[in-house]
């Protein structure tokens, strides 16, 4: 047997797990406000705000300078390197703004997918080059976590063996340079919501992708304990004709993590993958109270679905800052009492006073963040 030479040290491994920890205590997620500039674009033509440097900072500023209470939903917030460096209207830089509400910092450190040749239009995620050098800048800079997104489809080839080794590996990797450089990894190997494949698809195909990550992460000697992993939901295809209840979903999704991913992993921050706020959150709700064990905090990283509500809100307008932060503060305190769920019964119910947004679906066709 090949002997593993040690990859951390004591001390090293402590404050990676000291850090994931802190990300998913209890009834805590992620804010996912990583989104490239262009992506960026899309959500601002929908309100008819334009592109600028200027208003994508206001928009963040807005999101980043809500009460400090806020620390008791959002455990972590992801960067775009853009956002990074920039400031609060106070003129303080926003990680600062962010780490003293006692929140930790994160960076996405991808650079967008290439596709696979011989593939039917299947992808990996590059980035890899200088990552290590990126990582300790960023450290410096006052991050102390990472996320790096791959992209797997679902159809009547995919995804092949070929794209689930091949991300499976890049995931790996990029955990493994994360660790050396102190920041804990957020492993996200997404398989997209296109398509009209139904439940089971779905599960057969996450079952397929997670077990192959969670071979590599073990082949590159990553110390689970410090990572997160950052999943799809098990849903049916945007266009299948069968619609499923959250039960469904929920016992079909938790299933599928319970056969593959490891106990040591401290907590599991699902994407909201196009979902609506309110499908968002009765989903969740209904993984929480399912009576299976689940050794993993079982949490959110949304990004479209934590900011739909506060962007409608927001409109690009001066005036409207107070009434998009209590959209975003509210919409974080459901999904905090959605799982903090074992204390507080799990009882979350929908309003039946949803407005239209909160209803509405963010599914956006072959997702590019």
């Amino acid at each position: 047997m090949t002997h593993q030479f040690p990859a951390l040290s004591t001390e090293q491994k402590k404050e990676l797990s000291t850090i994931a920890q802190r990300i998913v205590a209890t009834g805590k997620g992620i804010l996912a406000a990583d989104e490239s500039t262009g992506t960026m674009a899309k959500r601002f033509q929908k309100i008819k705000v334009e592109n600028t440097e200027d208003n994508r900072r206001s928009f963040r500023d807005i999101l980043f300078s809500v009460d400090n209470s806020v620390s008791e939903y959002i455990g972590g917030v992801i960067f775009f390197h853009e956002t990074l460096y920039q400031k609060s209207h106070q003129g303080v830089l926003f990680p600062k703004v962010i780490k003293d509400k006692g929140i930790v910092v994160g960076i996405k450190v991808d650079k967008g997918t290439a596709g696979l040749a011989g593939t039917d239009g299947e992808t990996t995620t590059q980035g890899l080059d200088g990552l290590s050098e990126r990582c300790a800048q960023y450290k410096k800079d006052g991050c102390d976590f990472a996320k790096w997104r791959c992209v797997l489809k679902i159809s009547d080839s995919c995804p092949s063996d070929l794209a689930i080794a091949e991300n499976a590996n890049v995931l790996a990797r990029y955990a493994s340079i994360c660790q050396q450089n102190g920041l804990v990894p957020i492993v996200e190997p997404e398989i997209l919501p296109d398509g009209d494949h139904d439940l089971q698809r779905c599960q057969y195909a996450t079952e397929k992708v997670l077990a192959a990550v969670y071979k590599a992460l073990s082949d590159h000697h990553v110390y689970l304990e410090g990572t997160l992993l950052k999943p799809n939901m098990v849903t049916a295809g945007h266009s299948c004709t069968k619609k499923y209840t959250p039960q469904e979903v929920a016992m079909a999704t938790v299933t599928a993590l319970r056969r593959t991913v490891p106990a040591a992993v401290p907590g599991i921050c699902f994407l909201s993958g196009g979902q609506s706020e309110e499908e968002a959150s009765l989903n969740l709700n209904a993984m929480n109270q399912l009576p299976l064990h689940r050794p993993w905090k079982l949490s959110f990283s949304y990004g479209r679905a934590l900011q739909a509500s506060a962007l409608a809100a927001w409109k690009g307008q001066a005036a409207n800052k107070k009434a998009a932060q209590d959209a975003f503060c509210n919409f974080s305190k459901l999904l905090n009492d959605i799982t903090n769920s074992l204390a507080s019964k799990g009882e979350y119910k929908p309003s039946g006073q949803a407005d239209q947004t909160s209803t509405q679906s963010l599914f956006t066709a072959s997702y590019v963040y």
